[in-house]
């Protein structure tokens, strides 16, 4: 198991126990098909949905815990409307229309599973009415509207190489006169190069490049072994390829992660930091990596580029040379519709493209 999910799955372990018996057991039934991350926020819609029922008088209990089933099959469809108008307007911050959906469709999912697939000793649904199976719930992430908010915060063509190039020299000459940054800058410069090379020229999410040890990468046949988001076959690793252009940032960093990071020969995480203070040089976490990508992005002058974004940027990249299933695959995609971002992304370029032949 990856370190994400080790994460992911002690924290749903330690917050599953204060949930009513009968979300543990949909947590059980759902463990084998979904990961640890999701059902964890599973947990979280349902902390949230019970608390709010014990605070608007719907549920007599205590504690989230103690919520029965009974008091979920007299809920009315004015309860689930209040409920989304808490969601959407009553509360600090307000959801997006998206954490609403999705939050609305944890609790969809739970009350399918209580009055559709659970029984009880008599052979009987747990949950005899089922107030979720009237609310609609529509799609909210159209890939034409995913690809509109991206348009102009991806990185386009040459832009790839020279944000790559940005980070080994460019950065350097722009904090010159701050000395504790440029220090830092000279000791990292290698490998936060070849970790957003990696990105640009592979397409892989920030977990995965987190999650990369020694023994996961063939550098002769250009290939990575990551544990894809979604499969949970802890037994397997995808081969992921990469560009001939990732090999050079590759060489140089492996060339200075032993010495430089003070990399015990116990770690084998492929990426390494050295903590002000440490001794040893350990596993870079998620949050050091999207850090370091908005550092650059931002004078780079690109400020809304993040890990994520440089996914993007490779994904459409890849898209104009390939078709949408090879695009699937190299994401680790679970479906097309996911993919389908990348055909209106690419709109532009391919209405570019017809223009130039024409005048040809």
């Amino acid at each position: 198991m990856n370190l994400q999910k080790i994460s992911d799955r002690k924290k749903l372990d330690e917050r599953i126990i204060h949930m009513p018996w009968f979300v543990q057991q949909f947590i059980d039934y759902k463990l084998p098909d979904l990961s640890p991350s999701t059902l964890l926020e599973y947990i979280r819609d349902y902390e949230q949905f019970f608390g709010w029922l014990r605070a608007e008088g719907l549920s007599a209990a205590e504690s989230n815990s103690m919520v029965t089933l009974q008091e979920l099959e007299v809920l009315r469809m004015d309860n689930i409307v209040g409920y989304r108008l808490h969601l959407t307007t009553r509360l600090e911050g307000h959801n997006s229309r998206v954490t609403v959906s999705r939050k609305m469709s944890s609790l969809r999912s739970l009350f399918h599973y209580l009055s559709q697939i659970a029984e009880d000793e008599e052979f009987y649904p747990l949950l005899k009415r089922n107030i979720m199976a009237k609310v609609e719930i529509k799609r909210i992430h159209k890939p034409k509207d995913t690809a509109a908010k991206l348009k102009g915060k991806i990185l386009e063509e040459d832009e790839l190489l020279e944000f790559i190039g940005y980070i080994l020299e460019g950065y350097g000459r722009d904090i010159a006169n701050n000395k504790q940054a440029l220090y830092s800058y000279e000791l990292n410069k290698e490998r936060d190069a070849c970790i957003a090379s990696l990105i640009l020229n592979s397409g892989l999410r920030v977990s995965e490049v987190v999650n990369l040890n020694m023994d996961d990468i063939d550098l002769s046949n250009k290939l990575l072994y990551v544990y894809r988001k979604g499969n949970n076959d802890e037994t397997f690793k995808t081969p992921v390829y990469f560009r001939e252009q990732s090999k050079d940032e590759l060489h140089a960093y492996l060339a200075i992660r032993s010495t430089r990071y003070r990399t015990p020969k116990k770690e084998k995480a492929l990426f390494v930091a050295l903590p002000n203070g440490q001794q040893e040089g350990k596993r870079m976490t998620k949050r050091a990596i999207q850090a370091m990508i908005i550092k650059y992005a931002s004078r780079f002058g690109k400020p809304y580029l993040t890990v994520h974004k440089l996914r993007h940027s490779f994904a459409t990249d890849y898209y104009l040379q390939n078709d949408i299933y090879k695009t699937k695959e190299q994401l680790g995609h679970a479906s097309t519709e996911t993919t389908e971002v990348y055909t209106h992304l690419t709109d532009k370029t391919m209405s570019d493209a017809i223009e130039r032949r024409s005048e040809d």
